[in-house]
């Protein structure tokens, strides 16, 4: 049985905190599966206004900003894969561009992601209200793929949800 799975990182520390959790619930929970993972870079587009993100007040990348923004977003996912690949795991990478909570869920729509998995980070009061969290509007936008959101701690990246309810997770996607 093949299970694809589905890890948008950002470039930081905090959003690479899903890839220990990654790593046991494929090694330990998964260990006869065919499991594909494809890590996801999206890049956002600048906005004029960042809290509202008024799809009025877009501001696109040159051509040429565009090109060594998507390289250096494929560098930073080739250098996260390459440990991953070398303890056997199936990985691809894909960069995109646009709404950083929508591209996600178009990416587990169109590979056919079976778990979207991912670090939220740990911000609350007027900065989440103002600018939100990625993980809840993914969790808010996707009604059919299972979400697993591992809360990251700023300081040692450590996660909040036990492992079985992992395994709940793989046996339900």
């Amino acid at each position: 049985m093949e299970k694809t799975i589905l890890v948008p990182l950002d470039g930081t520390t905090v959003g690479e905190a899903i890839l220990p959790k990654l790593e046991e619930l494929v090694l330990k929970y998964m260990p006869s599966t065919n499991a594909q993972v494809i890590l996801l870079k999206v890049n956002s587009i600048v906005n004029f206004n960042v809290l509202t993100h008024d799809k009025r007040a877009q501001l696109s990348y040159t051509d040429d900003d565009q090109k060594k923004l998507d390289e250096e977003s494929m560098t930073y996912l080739a250098k996260i894969a390459e440990p991953l690949r070398a303890k056997g795991f199936n990985v691809e990478t894909v960069v995109r561009t646009g709404t950083v909570a929508e591209e996600i869920v178009n990416e587990a729509h169109e590979s056919g992601a079976n778990l979207i998995a991912m670090s939220t980070h740990t911000r609350s009061g007027v900065i989440r209200w103002a600018i939100g969290s990625v993980a809840d509007k993914v969790i808010r936008l996707e009604g059919k793929i299972p979400v697993l959101a591992v809360q990251a701690n700023e300081k040692d990246q450590s996660s909040v949800l036990p492992m079985n309810s992992l395994q709940s997770l793989v046996k339900h996607s």
